[in-house]
């Protein structure tokens, strides 16, 4: 048995770091390799977890949706399972770029050469947006070393916060996304994509973050409400017969048109084929029909320019001029964001074209709008500007300035937009996945047919995974985009800026004949959607990879099924033809009192080390445990009701453990009373339902029954039979000792997954070993009659309510009471009379039918005062 002490006053400080390094010197959540290797896959519980990114603090949203991932581990541990619970993290990418620029105050410049003694101007930044004129220029790997100096520093710091609460994490099974091993199942990953078709290069038109410098994904993408006012333009008819009127929010890309639509049944339908000229800038262009055209928007009629919005790009790539060319692209923004030097070669107007260079080129797109505004005004081309309103424009979600959209040549990974036997099979795996919470299938599948072009997965950044090719160079020193260089697998990890493609001598790089590097990185998330490989040691360690693949659980927030878990599923999809996981758990928001999203870009995010370290992590975890996946959970940092109310369950369990462990059971101790039978009938009951919450990934349910028991159980059965267990001359005391440590055991296991330290540290105090890898509790199969415990805790509240209303303590003796209750209670009650008559001090209860349990006379013993009570 244990040796640990009960302290005399048993608290909840100090706990996590007692227990957190008793398991970490223990091994208790170590997964076995040699135990897997002889049950097999099915012995084994696999979680696929998801890294957190490494670039600032962890929220309050991460304590929350990581203690429910916790909870089912722990829970599988305890049912026998051999559970691989790795932890990763998310350290390559925009966020972590941006928030090395701001702290060390220093930006990247592929172009200098490299300070192997620099140091940067200072450490410490405020992580906020700061311009990059202040910023000093550094060399690409300079800048790279500062990234992985501060990404190790924060996750040293979330290492340490994810121990505070309690995580069940195997600590040896961590890996980065940039490391060594990680770059390089993520190159293999993408050069099979390539070998196989699914990976392809493609200059065409992007969606360019100008503050980030690069391309962004669909799936990175997010609305948010801009002002804009609709400026109307008259475009003239090439043969000078009349116009046609436009409105547009973009009236600084009137050099960049290349077309006006409207839809082929809309006002101007009769218009369709005829030429017009650009006010001002005269460049000949036509007049098309097209379905997306809205004829009751505006005038009827819209501009189609190079680009303006993604339906631009649809009308430039479906378009045909009448004698069958393609619209062209003229492109006026540079990747810079501001206004090209030369204004497109469409312009036919020479003195437009000057004026464009002295009053449009170099500027920003609003002090190029406002230019060109007044010029159109002057020349009488711009006829109205309307009241300015608020419209959804495209943002990158980590950016600060809309998204425009510009040319360039990029790689993409097929993700079913265009491939319905892909698509397919997409619908067809996400059906097969067990959705927890069932509803949140939906946004899969609608993200899935939504789907309008293919995955872009490369990123003009520098801290990342490289993109692992080199470019044949033709005679002119030009790249030749036919004669892509892969490099050998077996020389995997590279980075083709450095290393040098098989045949070739570095002398040659860049010079004509010879080679160069592709300098892109690959996007994070098609790092972070191969976590079940990076983990799991897919092409690393085969053994590891066949034991945890496909993995048990994919658990994450709902606001990242279009990325992470859509990503993931497409890569596995792709290698291997199946779901990378048998469930997925997917966690609500958590919002503000207002019911609002907390997010660091809206400024309401809580930190979670002050709340952890106020209330402690017990309460936090239940707080966490008390919501249901998919639902959205309130956090108020001001008045955490719901900590404070899992604080209190935490001390009570240390309280009631420190209880019922001073009644010794006797040897050969049996269940004779009917009352404790009772008890442990109805706890069987609890066992079973919060058993079958668990298994279903109900954390909320299984904590609200077995909640309600243990308060049950303190509250009344502990008064019911505590006189009992300390009479040692009573012949039911050996039956009360032990029907109290069987509910212990039995409760300290049912709340140790959400509960994890005031559980532990009541486990010690008398068994061997942690309650975190004791057996989960089986129903005992005992026949009592749970009415019972039931009828004899109403009996017991009703004596005390009588009490109360007589003004007199509930140590006042009885003299005699009378409980009325049907007949069938009738029964219940005398077989827990004596336990109501200890606990009562009665010395005298009698019973007598009615059709509701009352206590309707009690007569205490004290100074003749006689209380008659009605309905008690």
């Amino acid at each position: 048995m244990s040796t640990n002490p009960i302290p005399d006053k048993p608290a909840l400080e100090g706990l996590e770091a007692k227990w957190g390094e008793r398991w970490s010197t223990s091994g208790t959540f170590l997964f076995d390799r040699i135990r897997a290797a002889q049950t097999g896959r099915e012995g084994v519980y696999s979680i696929d977890t998801p890294p957190p990114t490494a670039s600032g603090s962890l929220h309050i949203g991460h304590v929350f949706s990581y203690t429910h991932t916790d909870i089912k581990a722990r829970f599988e541990r305890m049912r026998g399972k051999n559970v691989f619970y790795p932890m990763g993290w998310d350290d390559n990418g925009l966020p972590t770029e941006r928030r090395v620029q701001n702290y060390y105050g220093v930006r990247c410049d592929p172009s200098l050469p490299y300070d192997a003694d620099f140091t940067p101007p200072f450490e410490g930044g405020d992580n906020k947006s700061s311009r990059a004129a202040d910023q000093l220029p550094i060399s690409r790997r300079n800048f790279i070393e500062l990234c992985e100096k501060l990404t190790v520093e924060d996750e040293k710091q979330f290492e340490a916060l994810f121990r505070q609460l309690g995580l069940s994490v195997d600590w040896t099974q961590t890996y980065r996304t940039i490391s060594d091993d990680s770059i390089r199942q993520s190159q293999l990953a993408f050069l099979r994509n390539i070998e196989r078709g699914e990976a392809y290069q493609s200059l065409a038109p992007t969606l360019w973050d100008v503050d980030f410098r690069s391309a962004i994904a669909q799936a990175e993408l997010e609305d948010r409400d801009q002002q804009a006012s609709y400026h109307t333009i008259d475009f003239p008819f090439a043969d000078g017969s009349g116009h046609i009127t436009i409105e547009t929010t973009r009236p600084e890309l009137l050099p960049a048109c290349v077309a006006i639509v409207t839809h082929p049944e809309g006002p101007h339908k009769h218009l369709i084929g005829t030429k017009v000229r650009t006010p001002f800038f005269d460049a000949d262009i036509e007049i098309h029909g097209h379905h997306l055209a809205q004829p009751d928007k505006g005038t009827g009629a819209a501009m189609v320019c190079t680009f303006g919005d993604v339906t631009d790009i649809v009308w430039w790539r479906e378009l045909r001029t009448t004698d069958g060319r393609d619209l062209p692209n003229m492109t006026t923004i540079g990747l810079d964001g501001r206004f090209l030097p030369d204004a497109p070669g469409s312009v036919r107007d020479a003195d437009a074209a000057a004026w464009y260079g002295e009053n449009m080129a170099g500027k920003t797109v609003f002090s190029a709008r406002k230019a060109l505004v007044e010029k159109l005004q002057e020349t009488g081309a711009m006829t109205a500007v309307g009241k300015p309103f608020n419209h959804a424009v495209k943002f990158f979600e980590k950016g600060d300035r809309p998204l425009e959209i510009v040319s360039t040549r990029q790689w993409y990974i097929r993700n079913g937009a265009r491939d319905t036997e892909l698509r397919d099979q997409l619908l067809a795996h996400g059906a097969a996945l067990n959705w927890h919470p069932e509803f949140m299938r939906v946004r899969y599948e609608n993200w899935v047919g939504g789907l309008t072009g293919d995955w872009l997965v490369s990123r003009q950044r520098f801290f990342g995974v490289p993109i692992p090719l080199w470019y044949a160079l033709d005679e002119n020193g030009e790249r030749d985009y036919d004669r892509v260089l892969q490099p050998d697998l077996a020389a995997l990890p590279i980075d083709p800026t450095t290393d040098v493609p098989d045949g070739y001598t570095a002398e040659q790089r860049g010079v004509p004949g010879g080679f160069d590097a592709e300098a892109d990185i690959l996007d994070t998330w098609a790092t972070s959607s191969l976590t079940p490989q990076l983990a799991g040691g897919w092409e690393r360690d085969a053994e590891l990879w066949e034991l945890v693949a496909p993995m048990d659980l994919r658990p994450q927030g709902q606001d990242i099924i279009r990325t992470w878990l859509f990503s993931t599923m497409l890569r596995s999809t792709l290698e291997d033809g199946r779901s990378p996981w048998r469930n997925a758990a997917i966690s609500g928001f958590i919002v503000d009192p207002d019911r609002k999203k907390m997010s660091k870009s809206k400024g309401n995010v809580v930190t979670p080390a002050d709340i952890l370290d106020a209330h402690g992590s017990d309460a936090v975890r239940y707080w966490s445990a008390s919501s249901r996946l998919g639902a959205d959970a309130a956090f108020d940092p001001q008045n955490p009701t719901q900590v404070k109310i899992g604080r209190r369950l935490a001390i009570k369990i240390l309280n009631a453990a420190k209880f019922v462990l001073s009644f010794p059971v006797p040897e050969g101790a049996e269940i004779t009373h009917a009352l404790d039978a009772s008890m442990l009938a109805t706890l069987d009951g609890v066992v079973r339902d919060a058993t079958t919450a668990f298994e279903n990934y109900d954390q909320a349910r299984a904590l609200e029954i077995t909640e309600a028991f243990f308060w049950t159980f303190c509250d009344d059965y502990l008064e019911l039979v505590k006189e009992r267990a300390y009479d040692r001359t009573n012949v039911g005391q050996a039956s009360a000792a032990l029907a109290l440590r069987l509910a212990l055991s039995t409760l300290l296991r049912l709340l140790a997954p959400i509960v994890s330290f005031a559980t532990e540290e009541a486990w010690s105090w008398f068994e061997d070993g942690s309650v975190h890898t004791a057996a989960w509790p089986e129903p005992r199969g005992d026949a009592g009659d749970p009415a019972v415990l039931a009828t004899a805790s109403k009996a017991l509240i009703g004596i005390r309510r009588a009490k109360t209303e007589a003004k007199a303590s509930q140590k006042t003796p009885v003299s005699s009471a009378t409980i009325a209750a049907p007949a069938a209670e009738i029964a219940a009650l005398e077989a827990a009379a004596d336990d109501l008559r200890a606990v009562g001090r009665i010395a005298e209860l009698g019973f007598v039918e009615a059709e509701e349990l009352l206590v309707t006379a009690i007569e205490l013993d004290s100074a003749d005062s006689v209380a008659q009570t009605e309905g008690a």
